[in-house]
């Protein structure tokens, strides 16, 4: 076993898509030859889905798709970030995301039960991915926005997902503000939609860091203080409120006004949300492996 690198596993791994004990034991069994381990993989399979259905996917790709006023978003989770940027997981996702168009709703139930070429439903081909590939491969979460006017997507890297639709103005528009909701993820989109309870607790941290020269101050303008730092916070936490990206000189909701544009919907999804993730160091993971 000496003579089985952790750089042979690895590029096994890469020309196989298979896990990464699976290609160290097909290394094992064949004196390290790659090329009759590859033969050895593809005689023998992949282990069964069933088998990594307690393990963590934390890690993944959103995939985006758009067509004939509707968009959707699609997480497809992973164990590791090394399978989720592999071309044929990255093709496998837009393929999902693609097929979620055509479910007939756009809830993650009917998403996994959409039809998929080559599968009975976008969920039998994540189980064949993962028979594949040997890390389980989930299709988590999806979302679907449907609107008459301008509509837009916008992925960062895989990793961020967003789709924008508005009332108004343009498709150039609408993918301006998805780029912006990826890059600032306002919590709220208008200042009527920040909770009331979120601006009592800044009120009261804001009267609570003012000095007593400033508390002593007549109740009107002690008023006018308060309302300017709030003012100022909800604009922090607002989709239009805050600098566009595109153009700081001007907020999100200015450059809205110009095109007499409003918003109607936002989605933003990142991969890993809301999952408690194993923190795990690739090359350690493989020197590991070798040992066992």
């Amino acid at each position: 076993m000496s003579n089985i690198s952790a750089q042979l596993v690895k590029e096994l791994r890469e020309r196989s898509g298979a896990g990464m004990m699976e290609c160290k034991k097909a290394l094992v069994e064949n004196s390290g030859d790659i090329d009759a381990a590859m033969e050895w993989l593809r005689k023998t399979g992949m282990v069964k889905a069933e088998k990594k259905a307690d393990r963590i996917a934390a890690e993944g790709r959103i995939a985006a798709a758009q067509a004939n006023g509707k968009a959707v978003l699609v997480e497809v989770n992973s164990e590791t970030d090394f399978v989720a940027k592999a071309p044929n997981f990255i093709e496998f996702t837009n393929a999902v995301a693609e097929a979620a168009l055509q479910a007939s709703a756009g809830d993650i139930d009917a998403v996994k039960a959409a039809a998929f070429p080559g599968a009975a439903s976008i969920e039998e081909a994540a189980k064949a991915q993962t028979a594949t590939i040997g890390e389980k491969i989930e299709v988590r979460r999806a979302a679907r926005v449907e609107n008459a006017g301008p509509l837009a997507t916008y992925s960062h890297g895989g990793k961020i997902g967003v789709i924008v639709a508005l009332k108004g103005g343009s498709d150039e528009l609408a993918k301006g503000i998805a780029m912006h909701v990826a890059a600032m993820n306002p919590p709220y989109v208008k200042a009527e939609d920040v909770p009331a309870d979120f601006i009592a607790k800044e009120k009261e941290i804001a009267l609570a860091a003012m000095s007593d020269k400033e508390k002593n101050k007549p109740a009107d303008i002690l008023e006018k203080i308060v309302s300017g730092k709030i003012n100022k916070i909800v604009s922090e936490v607002t989709l239009v409120g805050q600098p566009y990206v595109l153009d700081t000189n001007v907020t999100v909701g200015e450059a809205l006004k110009k095109e007499g544009a409003d918003v109607v919907a936002v989605v933003r999804l990142a991969v890993g949300e809301g999952i408690e993730k194993v923190q795990e160091d690739y090359l350690a993971e493989v020197a590991k492996a070798m040992q066992g």
